[in-house]
């Protein structure tokens, strides 16, 4: 965990307006009292995304959560992939593409996965090593659930 900021404070309380970064890489950025997030602040996740909230007493009292691609969040009437429309949110913005050019994630172009592995969401396992690395091929965790991750992942951009 890492504090930088202004305020009051010691360094066993957070104070004042700062950034916070926990163990898992999500930074927050904003007002702080007493330790807690507490007024306006967000919270920067490593994959992208943000989720810009007044909180008090560190719970968000209201928020909105934004994708890494810019698709907003909508907790009501929330129509992204679903039965109304089925399109990725790359797809809405930039249009469809030809008939025999499927796309099967919202990246495009869809992202490089390793030969032999499979994308599981927040990196790639290899069913060798048994082991999930991130997108920049750094050790993430062990994997436990092989056959769950192998029915579930995506191995190809074609299967």
């Amino acid at each position: 965990m890492h504090y930088t900021g202004r305020g009051s404070g010691t360094l066993s309380r957070m104070e004042g307006q700062g950034s916070y970064t926990l163990p898992t890489g999500t930074e927050y950025r904003g007002a702080l009292r007493d330790g807690l997030f507490d007024g306006e602040g967000e919270l920067l996740f490593p994959n992208g995304g943000k989720y810009r909230a007044v909180w008090h007493r560190g719970v968000p009292t209201q928020g909105k959560y934004t994708f890494a691609d810019g698709l907003k969040y909508k907790d009501k009437k929330w129509h992204y992939c679903d039965g109304y429309d089925r399109r990725f949110y790359t797809e809405i913005c930039s249009g469809l593409k030809p008939a025999d050019i499927s796309q099967f994630t919202n990246l495009d172009p869809p992202r490089k996965i390793p030969e032999g592995c499979y994308d599981c969401g927040d990196g790639f396992y290899n069913p060798e090593t048994r082991v999930i690395v991130d997108y920049k091929l750094r050790f993430l965790r062990n994997a436990v659930l092989q056959g769950v991750l192998i029915s579930t992942c995506k191995n190809s951009p074609f299967c």
